[in-house]
């Protein structure tokens, strides 16, 4: 693997149950365990799911016109399993998109069905690794 596959995030604690990330170009996001305001991380894995399937249709169809209606429901069950541990079973992504009417919406709507099952097949790469099951190894390093 090439350092310019890594991608990483910071994370660090900045008050009782809340959490901020920082990318490597310095954009952040504020999140939550559920006691305070904001998105939890389950939430934040499935705003990740749908947002990486969002952007790859967005642009397939865009290249026709832009969409009247574009969004994504994203679930799946929180539950514990044979050992336990917490994990989201289930997990669904539905599209509801609408294209205005005429040739350029044609085009994007018969693309759609398409556009949809490449990012599931082949593109997401959020979605295909939690289907893939990729291993997650963590350490504790000493902060002195």
């Amino acid at each position: 693997m090439t350092s310019d596959s890594l991608r990483s995030v910071t994370v660090e604690r900045t008050g009782p149950g809340v959490f901020t990330a920082t990318n490597s170009r310095g954009d952040t996001l504020t999140f939550s365990t559920g006691d305070a305001a904001g998105f939890t991380p389950v939430e934040l894995l499935l705003a990740a799911i749908g947002g990486c399937s969002a952007a790859d249709v967005d642009v397939a169809t865009t290249r026709h016109t832009e969409p009247a209606v574009f969004s994504l429901d994203v679930s799946g069950h929180k539950v514990k399993d044979e050992g336990g541990g917490n994990v989201l079973t289930d997990l669904a992504v539905a599209f509801t998109v609408a294209f205005p009417e005429g040739e350029t919406g044609d085009r994007a709507r018969a693309i759609l069905p398409r556009a949809v099952k490449t990012s599931h097949d082949r593109l997401c790469t959020v979605s295909r690794t939690v289907e893939a099951g990729s291993p997650v190894r963590t350490t504790v390093v000493d902060a002195g």
